[in-house]
C-alpha cells in the first residue's frame, strides 16, 4: 500500500520543483537585466545561454541520478537533491556577477533532475491497480506550480529580484527536513541494481526504451508529449497577443484556467478514469483531447472561441499518468530509476528543441497563417494517437513482481 506520507512528500518535492523553476523563469530576466547594467541585448543572450545550460544539466543529470537511486535508494537521491536545490537558490541569491548566477543556473539543471527520481519512487510505492493515479500527483504539482510560480516570482520579485531566491531556498530546504522524517526508501536492497557508467548517461540510458518489447512505441509517444508542450511557453503569450490583443491579465488569467484545470484532471479524475477504461484507452482519450485543444486553438477566430480549447487541454493532462503507468509496468522494480532517466532525457531534449521549432513556425507563418504552431501540435498529438493504437494492453503479471 502507498504511504500517504511519502506520496505527500513526493508531491510537495515536485510541486516546489516546478515552483522553483516558474519562480526562475519570471525573475531571473530581471537579475540579469540589473547584472547587465541595463543592457537589454546582452540581458537576452545571456538568458538564451541559461537556458540552453539547464536543459542540457538536466539531459546528463536525469540518468546518473536515475542509475544511483538504482543502486543506493531513492531516498537518499531525493533528500540530497532538495537539499542541493536549496543551497544553490542560496548561492543564486547571493551571486553578485552573472559568471557566478550561471554557475548556479548549472547546478540548479542538476539538482532539478530529482523529478526522475520521484517518478521511480512512485512506481516503487504504487500498486499496478493505483499506479496511473499516483503518477497523476506529480502532474497534479506540474498544474499547481505552473500557476503560481510565476505569480509567486512576480510579487516577490517586485519587492527584490533576490528575493525569490532566498524564499525558494527556505521551501526545498523545509521540505528536505520534512523528507527525513517521514520519507521510507521504497527500493529495498534486494531490489537494487549495481551501479554501471554504461546506464549513467544519456545514451546509455536510452538503451533501456531499446530493450524492452513496445517501449520504443511508448517513448515514441511520450517524446511527442513532451514536445507539444513546449508550444505553450514557445508561442502560447506572442499567438494571443498578436491574434486576438489580449494583455498580460487576460493571458495570465487563461494560463491559471489551464494550469487549475489540469491539477484538477491528474489529481482526482484520473484514478477513476483509468479504472473505468484502462490505461491505454485512457491515453487514447486524452491524446485526442490535446489534438482537439490545440485545434481549437489553431482555428479560433476571437478570444471566447479560444477559451473552448481550455477544457480540452486540461484532459489532456490524462495523457502522462497513463503513459507512466504502461512504461513503468513493462520493467522491472531495479529498473525504474534507469527508465525515468531515459525519460528525462527525452523530455530535457523536447525542450531543447520545442522552443525553436514553435516559435521559429510562428516567427515564419506570423501573418499568413499564425496558428501554424497549434496545427502542428494537434498533428503530432494525432500521431500519438496512431502509435498508441499499436501498442497492446499489458499483461496482467506486472513487470515489478517479476
Amino acid at each position: 500500500m502507498t504511504d500517504h506520507r511519502a506520496l505527500a512528500f513526493i508531491f510537495c518535492t515536485a510541486t516546489l520543483d516546478i515552483l522553483a523553476l516558474g519562480i526562475v523563469v519570471q525573475v531571473l530576466p530581471l537579475l540579469l537585466l540589473n547584472l547587465a547594467a541595463g543592457d537589454m541585448t546582452h540581458a537576452t543572450e545571456v538568458l538564451v545561454l541559461f537556458g540552453s545550460a539547464w536543459g542540457l544539466m538536466q539531459l546528463v543529470s536525469s540518468p546518473l541520478l536515475g542509475a544511483l537511486s538504482d543502486r543506493f535508494g531513492r531516498r537518499p537521491v531525493i533528500l540530497i537533491s532538495c537539499l542541493g536545490l536549496s543551497l544553490d537558490h542560496m548561492f543564486m541569491a547571493l551571486a553578485p556577477t552573472v559568471e557566478l548566477l550561471f554557475v548556479g543556473r548549472i547546478i540548479s539543471g542538476i539538482t532539478s533532475a530529482t523529478l526522475a527520481t520521484a517518478r521511480a519512487y512512485i512506481a516503487d510505492v504504487s500498486t499496478p491497480e493505483r499506479r496511473a493515479q499516483a503518477f497523476g500527483v506529480i502532474g497534479m504539482s506540474f498544474g499547481i506550480g505552473f500557476v503560481l510560480g510565476p505569480a509567486i516570482g512576480g510579487f516577490l520579485g517586485e519587492i527584490d529580484p533576490r528575493l525569490p531566491f532566498w524564499v525558494s531556498a527556505a521551501a526545498s530546504l523545509a521540505n528536505a527536513l520534512f523528507g527525513w522524517f517521514v520519507l521510507p526508501e521504497s527500493l529495498p536492497p534486494s531490489r537494487r541494481m549495481a551501479f554501471s557508467w554504461k546506464r549513467a548517461n544519456p545514451v546509455g540510458s536510452l538503451k533501456l526504451l531499446l530493450s524492452h518489447r513496445e517501449l520504443p512505441h511508448l517513448a515514441t509517444i511520450h517524446f511527442l508529449i513532451t514536445l507539444v508542450q513546449q508550444v505553450l511557453p514557445a508561442a502560447f503569450v506572442l499567438y494571443t497577443a498578436h491574434r486576438y490583443g489580449w494583455d498580460e491579465r487576460t493571458i495570465g488569467l487563461t494560463l491559471v484556467a489551464l494550469g487549475l484545470g489540469s491539477a484538477t484532471v491528474q489529481g482526482f479524475l484520473i484514478g477513476p478514469i483509468v479504472r473505468s477504461l484502462g490505461p491505454r484507452l485512457t491515453l487514447m482519450l486524452g491524446l485526442s483531447c490535446g489534438s482537439i485543444g490545440m485545434a481549437i486553438y489553431a482555428l479560433a477566430p476571437s478570444g471566447p472561441w479560444f477559451w473552448l480549447g481550455v477544457p480540452a487541454l486540461a484532459f489532456w493532462g490524462m495523457s502522462s499518468p497513463a503513459l507512466q503507468h504502461m512504461m513503468t509496468g513493462r520493467v522491472g522494480a531495479s529498473e525504474q530509476g534507469q527508465l525515468q532517466g531515459a525519460n528525462n532525457c527525452l523530455r530535457s531534449f523536447s525542450a531543447m528543441i520545442g522552443p525553436t521549432v514553435f516559435g521559429g513556425l510562428f516567427a515564419w507563418l506570423m501573418q499568413p497563417l499564425p496558428g501554424a504552431p497549434f496545427f502542428l501540435s494537434a498533428l503530432l498529438l494525432l500521431v500519438a494517437v496512431t502509435v498508441t493504437w499499436s501498442v497492446k494492453t499489458p499483461p496482467p503479471d506486472d513487470a515489478h513482481s517479476r
